[in-house]
């Protein structure tokens, strides 16, 4: 999904049904390089809660610039919200 996402302009990546934790290391790289403006958080509820989706994220050491991006900026900008 990677290799679309950077291909097309118009493609992102979610990440419904996954905790944070269990993200593919090449995502977490992609989100925190190339690919931070175009992951979308996600959580697949009601089989996965928001408080679950994201309990470990910290792990992850994103950054607050692109934690940002991931939780609300790239949605919003995607949405013009």
């Amino acid at each position: 999904m990677i290799a679309v996402a950077d291909k097309h302009p118009n493609v992102y990546v979610d990440t419904s049904a996954y905790a944070a934790h269990r993200y593919p290391t090449e995502l977490v790289e992609y989100m925190k390089g190339l690919g931070k403006t175009k992951v979308l958080f996600g959580t697949n509820y009601p089989m996965m809660t928001a408080a679950r989706a994201l309990a470990r994220l910290d792990e992850l050491d994103l950054g607050d610039e692109v934690t940002g991006l991931f939780l609300r900026g790239n949605a919003r900008r995607l949405f013009g919200l």
